[in-house]
């Protein structure tokens, strides 16, 4: 190794008969030769250097320096080489001044020469760069980081092979978490290396051919130094978007804006195999440093990923996020579990947009398995962990609301009857699991029920979903049912009259509904479903745990139904089902005294509202004679609902039948005001097909048969009743001389006639039987038409009896043994048979 050198070390022979005018002024030749002998472009690199650093650049000199770089680009390396050897005998030497300069050349050539052959100058630019770097003077890392920004933002022509940026990486990475004493010289640092970030990542992620900035080694040094500076902001604050004044990156002086616009970069240049290189270092490091609790910077860095991501990929942070919160399941704290959630449904709501076909069931589906897992271990934690765990369900259900807030409607119902078929049946006794189930899953179904506007109720209410709903209304929980209900305000309130029909009331006119005619498709959707919807809402009334908020939900319910399906074609429906609610107040055995007067408080409250919706004068008339007499008589039952009521005996429903509301009354003021009573004298389909006053023949095909035959089988004096009687006991006997007058006089009306009111009474039955066959359900139908008894058993009955009768009965008042007149079997019972 030689300690001295020459200037003809690294000449060719053409350089040193170049010039020959200026001396040697490299301190280490050892020749004392003149400039003659050393090539030009060291001699021009020479004179771009001041004798004093303070002096600055030779502007002069650099400008020949470039020129001469320009017109001889094959000189560039050796240039770049023979700068970079004096720069770092000048770190060595600690000529700071120099080393500024250097760098300052370095920087004019690499801007002014873009050529194909810049490859060659930008090794030696890296090699200075690093050098600079790796001093430990703050003002040669902030210089060359500069520099390097500069050199990013330069588009190259020609790929390279064979650059690498591990050094640069790890150095920034470092310079971001500088703990300098000094806090202007650490703030200075941090955004030097947050810049010198941003410059690898603008070089590389545009450039297939230089190495992979996405791998795991480096996005685990350059997102978690980005995180790091973020989180030392005195308030987050997220916009969708950087305003253009500030978007100027060496505009920025606060660490924490230059990180986040970093950042945002970092994610806006990432397709779609990329976003998990940028989330699993995000998610790593909120775990590691426990930075998800206060939530409030995780939904801040959450939100600049989603506003920064592109719209076709947000979708994946979602998921990730999702999967992160599978993925740690019990392990990680409930409370910590309930911010990842909270952060969920902070950013669920932007990837609703541009979230289509199987994805949305996707997120559905994956928020729905974390309910049903926490309810899991709701069921078994103490009641500490348990307040937390319903923070997190709660979170959960938040999330779903929002994401379904941003979807079209046709998806909201698809979600609530994907959430329905996820509900317990609730068949025998459920667990204490299964009814915390229903309850949260109703929760679910409730709050995406509140981002749907329903137009159409068929739309709102498919045939599989409405019957799914009906099916849950049955469960034995009180709060379940009362949830249940709310479902169904939401759904069914389209002119905003919920909020006014939450309590039951008489005065109607003081809460200013909005009520619109009905339209036919809801007409067609009622009377396809009707019955259905009205019989579980009435046999959610019969219910014995029923508490004075189940009833007012039902009510509610009842009067939402009324207003939206306001009809001359619904109101005899309507005035049924409120008769059967009154009937179930005087007959249900199982209700305790308050419920039958809030039955009968609410059966009067939607009697009052029909002619309000309707403007029927004479049927509220009559209305309010009840509602007045009912004020002077018997308070408790009118609204408001109370839990307790102090009735005496004398007072209770069933000893009032003269504050009812009556049927016939009911039909003439329907028929006052030309709407047609008969579907009201219908047998009612929700007590068992009874009409309410009215005896009921449990046969169609009797009915039938006694419509034809009126003049013989109407017989209704009561020796007739007698004979009837007398007829269906197989051990009564009657007199022969009884048996032979009565049928005389059923043979002499017979050939009389029928009466007017015999002909008026069956024309109403005809009537009724049509109506009935033409309005009642399938269901009702079968019903009604099952006989009492099986024919063959009935004739075995019959047999049985004929056969154990002793021949010789025992009359009453003569001793034992002794016999009476002999009566034959066919004599006793095949004379009727004749009588028709």
């Amino acid at each position: 190794m030689s300690f001295v050198k020459c200037c003809f070390d690294a000449g060719e022979g053409h350089d040193i008969l170049e010039s020959f005018v200026q001396k040697c002024t490299d301190p280490g030749c050892c020749c004392g030769c003149c400039s003659a002998l050393r090539p030009r472009y060291k001699r021009l690199v020479d004179n771009i250097f001041p004798a004093l650093p303070q002096d600055g650049l030779v502007k002069s000199n650099m400008e020949k320096l470039t020129f001469y770089s320009l017109s001889s680009p094959e000189k560039l390396d050796r240039i770049g080489d023979y700068l970079f050897q004096k720069a770092s005998r000048d770190i060595y030497r600690r000529r700071h001044g120099f080393v500024i300069i250097a760098m300052e050349a370095m920087d004019q050539l690499l801007l002014a020469c873009h050529s194909q052959t810049l490859n060659l100058f930008v090794e030696s630019f890296l090699k200075m760069v690093q050098k600079l770097l790796e001093s430990t003077d703050p003002q040669l890392q902030i210089l060359a980081t500069q520099s390097f920004v500069r050199f990013a933002n330069i588009e190259e022509d020609t790929p390279s092979y064979h650059r690498r940026y591990d050094f640069f990486v790890s150095k920034f990475s470092a310079m971001c978490h500088s703990n300098h004493t000094d806090k202007p010289t650490r703030d200075s640092i941090r955004l030097a290396g947050i810049r010198g970030l941003q410059g690898v990542i603008r070089k590389t992620v545009s450039d297939d051919l230089v190495e992979n900035i996405w791998e795991a080694q480096h996005m685990d040094k350059i997102v978690p130094s980005l995180l790091y500076n973020m989180q030392g902001a005195e308030k987050y604050e997220t916009v969708s978007c950087l305003e253009p004044e500030t978007d100027t990156r060496e505009g920025i002086e606060e660490p924490p804006k230059l990180a986040e616009a970093c950042l945002r970069e970092l994610v806006g240049r990432a397709s779609y195999g990329h976003i998990r290189s940028v989330l699993r270092p995000v998610l790593t490091h909120f775990d590691r440093h426990e930075l998800w609790l206060p939530c409030d910077f995780a939904v801040h860095i959450f939100k600049i990923i989603m506003f920064s991501i592109q719209a076709q990929y947000s979708y994946s942070v979602v998921e990730a996020l999702m999967q992160h919160l599978d993925a740690s399941g019990g392990g990680s704290g409930t409370r910590v579990r309930a911010a990842r959630a909270t952060v969920l449904s902070n950013i669920v709501a932007i990837a609703a947009g541009d979230s289509v076909g199987p994805s949305v069931l996707e997120i559905i589906n994956n928020l729905l398995t974390n309910l049903r897992a926490s309810v899991a271990r709701d069921s078994e934690l103490s009641f500490q962990k348990e307040s937390d765990e319903r923070l997190y369900q709660e979170a959960l259900i938040n999330a779903l609301g929002e994401f379904a807030d941003h979807l079209p409607d046709f998806q909201k119902i698809d979600i609530m009857m994907f959430i329905v078929s996820k509900i317990p049946s609730g068949r025998g006794k459920p667990t204490k699991a299964d009814c915390m189930l229903q309850s949260i899953l109703l929760k679910s179904l409730l709050k995406v029920g509140t981002t749907y506007k329903t137009t159409e109720l068929s739309k709102a209410f498919p045939a599989a979903f409405l019957e799914a709903l009906l099916r849950v209304s049955s469960t034995s929980e009180a709060r379940t049912r009362a949830l249940l209900q709310r479902i169904l305000h939401t759904l069914l309130d389209r002119r905003a009259n919920a909020p006014l029909l939450i309590v039951p009331t008489v005065n109607y006119e003081q809460l200013g509904l909005t009520v619109e005619k009905c339209s036919r498709p809801d007409l067609i959707f009622i009377s396809k479903h009707g019955y259905a919807i009205f019989s579980s809402l009435y046999e959610g009334l019969q219910l014995e745990s029923n508490t004075a908020e189940n009833i007012s939900a039902i009510y509610t319910t009842l009067s939402l139904l009324a207003i939206e399906l306001a009809s001359e074609e619904t109101v005899c429906d309507m005035l049924q089902l409120i008769l059967a609610i009154q009937q179930s107040a005087i007959s249900n055995p199982v209700l305790s005294a308050a419920q039958q007067c809030q039955l009968h408080a609410v059966a009067v409250a939607l009697a009052a509202l029909v002619p309000h919706v309707l403007v029927l004068p004479p049927l509220g008339d009559y209305v309010k004679q009840i509602i007045e007499a009912r004020r002077e008589e018997a308070e408790h039952m009118l609204p408001p609902l109370s839990d307790e009521y102090d009735v005496p005996p004398n007072k209770l429903p069933n000893k009032l039948p003269y504050l009812m509301i009556d049927q016939m009354a009911l039909g003439e003021c329907l028929k006052a005001s030309g709407i047609e009573p008969s579907r009201l004298q219908t047998a009612s389909p929700y007590t068992g097909g009874a009409t309410v006053g009215l005896a009921h023949r449990h046969s169609w095909v009797e009915a039938g048969a006694t419509q034809g035959r009126d003049s013989l089988a109407d017989i209704s004096a009561g020796p007739v009743t007698e004979l009837d009687s007398a007829n269906s006991s197989p051990g009564v006997q009657r007199h022969p001389a009884q048996s032979e007058s009565v049928s005389l006089e059923a043979l002499r009306r017979a050939a009389s006639g029928p009466s007017e009111a015999e002909r008026r009474d069956a024309e109403r039955r005809k009537v009724s039987l049509n109506n009935t066959f033409r309005t009642a359900p399938f269901d009702h139908l079968l019903h009604i038409t099952q006989p009492k008894y099986e024919i063959q058993d009935k004739l075995e009955e019959i047999f049985n009896s004929i056969s154990e009768e002793p021949l010789l009965p025992v009359g009453a008042g003569s001793p034992a043994g002794k016999t009476q007149n002999q009566v034959q079997p066919y004599t006793k019972y095949l004379t009727e048979l004749f009588l028709y």
